[in-house]
C-alpha cells in the first residue's frame, strides 16, 4: 500500500489521515492551522505545519498526496505541490471538481490527478470533528477524465475503498451537476430557511421543532467553506437554482390563486419514494477491465446509472449496478 500525505486536516482531511492509518497505511500530514496540528500530534499523528517538508517526503516515498483544503486554497497549495512534488500521485476531496481540474493542469501539470469527493461529512468542523469511520458505508466520487490515467484511477479509489467507502466512478462536469442539485443547493435553502426561521425571533425558537432542524442543519456549517463549494460551482449551481427557484414561484402562484398546493407537495412526496426507491433497488455484479480499451467508458456507464465499485482486484474493478 501507498504511504498517504494529507494537505489540510479539517473534518474531512482529519478523517481521511486517521482512516488511511486504520487501514495500515503509513500517513503524515501538514495544515496551516498550528491548533490543530498541535491536537493531532498529541493523538499520535505525525502532522505538522511543514507544507514544503511534508510535500518532499510525499515525493521522496511516492505517496499519494491528498487536498482536503477549501477550494479558495487550492491554487496557493498546487504551486507548492508543482515545487516540491512535481511528479506526485494526486488526488483531492474537494466539493467541485471542474475547477480543481484546471487548477492542477495550470499549476501542477506533471502530476498524476485523480480528483475525488467524499459524499459525507458533519455541519462541524477542524481536527477535533474528524473520526476514523467518517468514510464507512459512504459512496466516494474518485473522476475519470479522457486523461486519467486508470491505474493511477485504481490507487486513488483502493484508498477510498481502504476507508470503508465504496466508489463512484463519474466525469467532473457529471459531478459538477449532480453535486449542484443535492448538496449545494440544500445549503442555499438551509441558508435561507434558517433566515426566515431567525426573524420569528423568541418564539421561533422555541416552536421550532424536527422538520426545521432537519431542513436547516447544514446552515451551520462554516460559512466560508459553504461559499467555496458553492460559488466554486457557480455554473453547474446557476441553473439548478433558476429550476428551484421556478417550483417556488410555483407554488406561490398557486397558493395565491387558488389556495392550493397540492401540485408542490406531491412532488416532493414522489419525489422523495422515487429517491428512496432508486436506493433499495436491486443490484447486479459487474466486472470492468481497466486494462481494456474502454475501460474508461464502462466506468462513467456504470457511475452514471448510480453503480458503485466496490473491490479492485488486480486489473479487474468490481462493482455493481441497479
Amino acid at each position: 500500500m501507498r504511504d498517504v500525505c494529507v494537505i489540510g486536516l479539517g473534518l474531512i482531511g482529519g478523517s481521511l489521515l486517521r482512516a488511511a492509518a486504520t487501514a495500515g497505511r503509513t500517513v503524515w500530514g501538514a495544515t496551516d492551522s498550528a491548533v490543530d496540528a498541535g491536537k493531532a500530534r498529541a493523538d499520535g499523528y505525525d502532522v505538522s505545519t511543514d507544507l514544503p517538508g511534508a510535500l518532499r517526503r510525499a515525493a521522496e516515498h511516492e505517496a499519494i498526496v491528498v487536498l482536503a483544503v477549501p477550494l479558495t486554497a487550492v491554487g496557493d497549495v498546487l504551486r507548492e505541490v508543482g515545487e516540491h512534488a512535481p511528479g506526485c500521485l494526486l488526488t483531492d476531496v474537494t466539493s467541485v471538481k471542474a475547477p480543481v481540474l484546471d487548477s492542477v493542469r495550470e499549476l501542477a501539470p506533471g502530476c498524476r490527478y485523480v480528483g475525488g469527493h467524499p459524499m459525507t461529512g458533519t455541519a462541524k468542523s477542524g481536527w477535533a470533528a474528524g473520526s476514523s469511520t467518517l468514510f464507512a458505508g459512504s459512496v466516494w466520487v474518485v473522476c475519470a477524465e479522457e486523461d486519467t490515467d486508470l491505474a493511477a484511477w485504481a490507487e486513488v479509489t483502493t484508498l477510498a475503498l481502504d476507508t470503508g467507502a465504496q466508489v463512484v466512478p463519474l466525469g467532473s462536469s457529471a459531478h459538477d451537476e449532480t453535486v449542484a442539485r443535492i448538496s449545494h443547493l440544500p445549503h442555499l435553502l438551509a441558508a435561507v430557511l434558517a433566515a426566515v426561521g431567525a426573524y420569528g425571533g423568541p418564539l421561533a425558537a422555541t416552536l421550532a421543532a424536527g422538520s426545521f432542524g432537519d431542513g436547516t442543519r447544514v446552515a451551520g456549517t462554516r460559512p466560508d467553506l459553504v461559499r467555496a463549494m458553492a460559488e466554486g460551482n457557480r455554473a453547474a449551481l446557476l441553473p439548478v437554482l433558476d429550476e428551484a427557484l421556478g417550483k417556488l414561484g410555483a407554488a406561490r402562484g398557486s397558493l395565491a390563486s387558488t389556495g392550493g398546493l397540492a401540485a408542490t407537495i406531491q412532488a416532493g412526496y414522489n419525489g422523495v419514494r422515487s429517491l428512496a426507491e432508486q436506493r433499495s433497488a436491486a443490484r447486479t455484479g459487474v466486472r470492468v477491465n481497466l486494462a481494456a480499451p474502454d475501460a474508461r467508458d464502462g466506468l462513467l456507464a456504470l457511475g452514471e446509472r448510480g453503480g458503485r465499485i466496490t473491490a479492485i482486484d488486480g486489473d479487474t474493478a468490481i462493482g455493481e449496478v441497479t
